[in-house]
Parts: structure tokens; C-alpha cells; sequence
């Protein structure tokens, strides 16, 4: 795969093959398309093909974002011989199949979030991840959110001992595109194409910040979850993002979850709570997280995501407060290629920052992180908070 590069032609091309082109498919095109235009990079990524079932529609997907060329069967990707990378941005019922057949295929693996729809499939792409390892082929989950610099910097002041012993972390991840009861019946909407509704769409970025920022798993949870509205209008419009073109005159059962609630403990004994939800009218993309320790707290807001909030508990009472860090300056994480500081960044810079990441873990033969360890992780705990709800919020412990 690849080729071979004579001395100082450049960095030798690394193909990338790219399954699905909506909403995240067009937001890592962005990401593999910017990368080796800002960052230096030891392979230089190439869109060799873009994947989808509907002919025209994928065709006019590659000329849109970029890709070289166009299929309409994933396998045909997976097989190509430009194709190094299969990046995985398909529903979830789709990841274990696509993934387990690219990692045998002697591909590396980029998957979306949540990394499946159940715990069964995520551990079968995890032993394939492992024996592909042992191949040379690397695999990583797409939490895109760990790539915004003020996370970085957040998970970077913890690891350095600044808030201390971790006593709280509490989660929101709020959203409004579902108030509408007669928001159409999207693939969302069902659990044979999503796995679950809020849970695993807002939920397991919820829980892979919070693991990945205290440094810790969750050990156990105590949840509830609802769906308010149980019935939409079938989907006849196109269906794009987190739009759609409108419902038909029949109706059809949702079968997801609209809201998650959860309490959680880490395995320190710090004490977590968690919300996810597509009902909050007026949020539209708010993530939220604040983090409480012996020496201090860091705060984040996805919809300020160049700011980051520290309290040092170490200083006097009488000018200790939460202080705004505005995390544009070239010593902060990923910011030494972008603008001078004070010009910030935006959601989309996470994409090529994820691809900046990868490219270098592939390079150097290492591991990439998130792993589809940490994505099983995840999966773990949107199972116990699921079957504690099933259970009327039991306390549901988590394998670790």
C-alpha cells in the first residue's frame, strides 16, 4: 500500500478511503483535505475515494469535498490498492462489519463515534484491532471533541497535578433539534441504525471527555432515560446533518432514547453526573464540562470553545476566583500552526487535528488514542446506564 518515495520527493502519500459523506463524512473530508496544508507531516494524506450506496449522489459527494474517486460498495473500497485508511462515517450499525473487514484487509481504521451499536460488536472490533495490530495496522476511535485545544490544555493542567485528587465531574450535553414532534423519523430516530438515541449520539462524548479528562474509567452508574416523543412522522425529504426534508403522512414508532440522566462513580471514588439531551430548546450544541478537585476546578463550554475556565484553590480567598484562559497562543495544544493569538478556532478544526493526530501515530507505528479499547470503554457504560434505566435506576457496576 502506498509507494515508494525516492530521497527528497516529499513525504511518501498515505491513501485515505472514506465510507459515508453526510454530516461527518463531510466533516472529516474537511479534516483530511486541511491537514497537510497547516501541519508538517510525515505522510502526506491523499483522498483516494469516497463510499456510498446512491451512484449520483456519491459522485457529486466526491467532487463536492474532494475525493479522487467514487464507489458504491464498501467492500470495492476496502479492496483498492490506493487506499490505505478506511474512515468510517457510516450509522452505527454499520462500524463492526465495515472495520473487521478493513482490519483483515491489511487497512488501518478510522471509526466514528460511538464505536458500534452494542458491547458485542465493539469487543469483536476490538480483537480485530488487536490482531491487526500485530500486523502493523493501527485503529482509532473518532472522539473528535479531545482535539479542541482547550481540552488538550484542560487534560494537560490535570496530568500536570493542578486540580489535585478529583472529587466531582459533571456533564451537559444539550441540543434542541428535536423539540418538533413532528420532526420526521430520521435514521437517528431507530435503534437497528443508531444502537440508542441521545445516549450514544450526545452520551458517549459526554463519558469519553469525562474518562479522558480525569484520567480514570467509570466504575458504575444509576440512570434514567425517556423518550417524549414516541412517534414521528415518516421521513420523505432527504435527510442531511441534523435536518431533514420533512415527514409523510404516516406515522412510525421512535425507538430510541430523547433524554439520559445518570450518576456515575470513578474508580478514585470522584462522583460524576451526566445529561444528554435533544429536548433542551435553545441549546444547540452545548457541551459542557466541569471538573472539581482538592487544589482547584477547570470548566469548559463547547459554544466558547476557545476559553477555558481554572480556579486555583491554592491562592488566597480574597483574589482566588474562576479566571478565563483563552487558549489561542502558539504553546497551546495543536495552535503552533494556526493564527497569531486571539484568532480562534472553530468546531471543524477538530477534524484536522483528529487527522493530524492519526497521520503521525501511523507514521511512528504507534497507537493511536482513543483506541478501540476506549471506545469499548464507552460502549461499556451506555450499556449499564441503559440497563440500569431498564431497571429503575439500579446502581449498575461497569467492567473495567
Amino acid at each position: 500500500m502506498g509507494t515508494t518515495q525516492e530521497p527528497g520527493a516529499g513525504p511518501r502519500p498515505l491513501g485515505v478511503g472514506m465510507v459515508g459523506y453526510a454530516f461527518m463524512g463531510a466533516a472529516h473530508s474537511q479534516g483530511w483535505r486541511t491537514v497537510g496544508r497547516v501541519f508538517d507531516l510525515p505522510l502526506r494524506p491523499v483522498l483516494a475515494a469516497v463510499c456510498g450506496r446512491d451512484g449520483q449522489a456519491v459522485r457529486a459527494a466526491a467532487d463536492r469535498l474532494g475525493w479522487a474517486a467514487a464507489e458504491t460498495d464498501w467492500r470495492a473500497l476496502i479492496a483498492r490498492d490506493d487506499v490505505d485508511v478506511v474512515d468510517i462515517c457510516t450509522p452505527g450499525d454499520s462500524h463492526a462489519e465495515i472495520a473487521v473487514a478493513a482490519l483483515e484487509a491489511g487497512k488501518h481504521v478510522l471509526c466514528e463515534k460511538p464505536l458500534a451499536n452494542t458491547v458485542d460488536e465493539a469487543e469483536a472490533m476490538l480483537e480485530a484491532a488487536e490482531r491487526a495490530r500485530a500486523r502493523g495496522q493501527l485503529a482509532m476511535t473518532g472522539f473528535n471533541y479531545r482535539r479542541v485545544p482547550a481540552i488538550a490544555l484542560a487534560r494537560r493542567m490535570v496530568e500536570e497535578g493542578r486540580l489535585g485528587a478529583l472529587r466531582h465531574v459533571r456533564v451537559s450535553y444539550l441540543q434542541d433539534w428535536l423539540v418538533d414532534p413532528d420532526f420526521p423519523l430520521t435514521w437517528r430516530l431507530k435503534k437497528e441504525y443508531a444502537g440508542s438515541g441521545a445516549l450514544g449520539d450526545l452520551g458517549a462524548h459526554a463519558v469519553d471527555l469525562a474518562q479522558y479528562l480525569a484520567g480514570e474509567p467509570l466504575v458504575g452508574v444509576s440512570a434514567l432515560t425517556e423518550t417524549f416523543v414516541r412517534e414521528r412522522p415518516t421521513l420523505e425529504g432527504a435527510s442531511a446533518g441534523l435536518a431533514a426534508g420533512g415527514g409523510g403522512a404516516g406515522r412510525g414508532p421512535v425507538t430510541v432514547d430523547d433524554a439520559a440522566l445518570f450518576t456515575a462513580r470513578f474508580a478514585s471514588g470522584a462522583l460524576g453526573s451526566f445529561e444528554a439531551t435533544r429536548f433542551a430548546s435553545g441549546r444547540k450544541n452545548a457541551l459542557r464540562i466541569e471538573l472539581n478537585g482538592e487544589k482547584g476546578s477547570l470548566a469548559f463550554d463547547l459554544e466558547r470553545l476557545n476559553e477555558l475556565s481554572f480556579h486555583d484553590h491554592t491562592e488566597p480567598g480574597v483574589s482566588a476566583g474562576f479566571r478565563r484562559i483563552l487558549v489561542t497562543e502558539p504553546g497551546h495544544p495543536y495552535l503552533e500552526a494556526w493564527w497569531p493569538p486571539g484568532h480562534g478556532l472553530g468546531y471543524e478544526h477538530t477534524f484536522v487535528h483528529q487527522a493530524h493526530d492519526l497521520v503521525h501515530a501511523i507514521a511512528a507505528g504507534r497507537q493511536p488514542e482513543p483506541s478501540f479499547a476506549e471506545g469499548l470503554r464507552v460502549q461499556r457504560v451506555l450499556a449499564a446506564v441503559e440497563e440500569s434505566a431498564l431497571k429503575n435506576s439500579v446502581y449498575t457496576p461497569i467492567p473495567v
